[in-house]
């Protein structure tokens, strides 16, 4: 009976500490994007260290994860300490991921900050936002072309079209005037794959060189059901917990039986 109640104990210690093993880390995520038509390549300094180095117009780097808390961030031209065309400070929150863009040209750059939400989409879905990086293109509206709904609506330059759920699949969308029917940029074969988190950003110049275009980036991407549900987060976690408890619960029962037996041999 001790026994049992030792191994009883150890279980559920296990699955303690297995709790605490998949549950998600505290640090935030951050990710720069270099969307300023006439600035240089340029490296990202964090706190006085190079975090990002070489980004070109239109990079997008990789999250990085960050202890939560106040940084000092300056953009300086690849390999240079100076100019500092961005000195900004960043407060950074638990378990919070941000996107930070350098928008503008460069005499007049600075940092757009945001919240990124890359929660997982619904079945069959995919989502989407937009944001309006080109520093001299009008507010737009973004929308499906050939008279195709209106996804994103009076869009101005540094605004932000939040997370919209779309249907997966093949699109074919236009940046209008906001407005009007006056197209701006068509963005042909848009391809939106279900169960992914996309940012479609609108970058360079609508009157000069580099052109405007659509820069799409995958944000977030998971797994799609086959016949059982796959969800993220602590859901997931809780079927790994609970095959864990089976396979400790198993291992527990060995362990019984076989010092039962072991004490049926010693009467005899």
């Amino acid at each position: 009976m001790k026994r049992l109640f030792i191994i009883s104990a150890v279980l559920v210690l296990s699955l303690a500490l297995a709790a605490g093993s998949f549950a998600d880390g505290h640090e935030a995520r951050v990710r720069v994007v270099h969307a300023s038509p006439d600035a240089p390549a340029v490296d990202i300094w964090v706190n006085g260290a190079v975090a990002f180095s070489n980004a070109p117009f239109q990079g997008i780097t990789d999250y990085a994860k960050l202890e939560p808390g106040s940084y000092g961030v300056q953009v300086t031209p690849t390999g240079a300490t100076e100019p500092t065309v961005i000195d900004a400070n960043l407060d950074l929150a638990t378990k919070t991921t941000y996107t930070v863009v350098a928008v503008g040209q460069l005499a007049n750059i600075e940092p757009l900050v945001l919240i990124d939400n890359n929660s997982a989409p619904a079945a069959g879905k995919a989502h989407v936002r937009f944001i309006h990086a080109s520093p001299d293109a009008p507010a737009v509206d973004i929308a499906v072309a050939n008279g195709g709904p209106v996804l994103f609506s009076n869009i101005p330059f540094k605004g932000v079209g939040d997370y919209l759920p779309v249907d997966a699949g093949s699109y074919d969308l236009e940046a209008r005037i906001a407005g009007t029917d006056t197209i701006a940029l068509s963005v042909p074969g848009v391809m939106l794959n279900e169960g992914t988190v996309y940012t479609i950003f609108a970058m360079g110049l609508a009157g000069g060189e580099p052109a405007l275009t659509a820069v799409p980036s995958v944000d977030a991407s998971y797994p799609v059901p086959a016949t059982l549900p796959v969800t993220g987060g602590e859901t997931s976690n809780l079927w790994l917990m609970a095959l864990l408890g089976a396979c400790l619960a198993l291992v527990a029962s060995g362990l019984v039986l076989r010092n039962r037996r072991a004490e049926i041999t010693v009467e005899e």
